[in-house]
């Protein structure tokens, strides 16, 4: 995978923050997504019909695809240790989108990062 960005850096200032203790799920799969989140602290288990795909943690997102193509969604993200997570709406997604442009690659460097990290790891139904 590539060298992540840390998310972290461009939301500094009076996000709101959503605590989670360990085993809580944050979202599951399925389910409609109208939030992604960055990972401030603490890990986070991606699961994709019951196989782990990756750890995210400080500075890694979860749940942009949802904003992306508005489809229900598609992996369970669940808390390892406690961990605090900033949401981010399809507004504030939006905003950033266009006055940053380099939020954006990074968005997609994260979805490519883990289309071929699906790729390499074939799932069984």
């Amino acid at each position: 995978m590539s060298e992540r960005f840390d998310f972290t850096k461009m939301f500094r200032g009076d996000e709101e923050v959503r605590a989670l203790k360990a085993g809580d799920v944050l979202f599951r799969e399925g389910e409609p997504g109208d939030l992604m989140y960055v990972v401030k602290s603490g890990d986070m288990e991606i699961m994709v019909r019951n196989h782990a795909l990756e750890q995210a943690g400080p500075g890694y997102i979860v749940g942009e695809l949802a904003l992306v193509d508005n489809s229900p969604r598609s992996a369970t993200v669940t808390a390892v240790t406690d961990c605090e997570v900033i949401p981010i709406d399809r507004r504030g997604f939006t905003f950033m989108i266009q006055n940053t442009p380099f939020f954006a690659l990074h968005v997609m460097g994260v979805l490519a990062d883990r289309l071929r990290g699906m790729n390499v790891r074939p799932l069984a139904d």
